[in-house]
């Protein structure tokens, strides 16, 4: 029934202004307004992500959108240049001086935030 479906995802944000500058400006990614008041993510392959303003918005606690890249380092330099900070976590998943997870059982990884605190992540393909 829906595997033709052109299936897309969405999340919230509390302040549509900062996560369109932070997703244009600072990510580099193609940024539309949407006539619903919402905005737009165009990425590789037509694909789409829709962000929607909510006034009681909580952060999600899990990786809402990742970004192959092919130099993780190489990208994650590249943002800490632009002021993106890098999250540091120990233990299991444990991340490197630059908030990079290195051959913890998969991909190198790198998670950081939106400015609504959704979490994000650069993952090495």
């Amino acid at each position: 029934m829906l595997t033709k479906s052109k299936a897309f995802s969405s999340f919230s944000v509390n302040d549509l202004q900062k996560a369109k500058a932070f997703y244009q400006e600072i990510l580099g990614l193609n940024v539309t307004d949407n006539p619903m008041g919402l905005i737009e993510l165009h990425l590789e392959g037509e694909n789409k992500i829709l962000v929607y303003p909510k006034p009681n918005h909580t952060a999600a606690t899990f990786t809402v959108l990742n970004f192959p890249v092919k130099n993780i380092a190489e990208a994650v330099d590249e943002l800490i240049g632009k002021g993106v900070s890098f999250e540091q976590y120990e233990g299991e998943i444990q991340t490197d001086e630059k908030g990079i997870s290195r051959g913890n059982g998969g991909p190198n990884i790198a998670w950081f935030k939106d400015p609504a605190g959704n979490i994000l992540s650069l993952i090495e393909i």
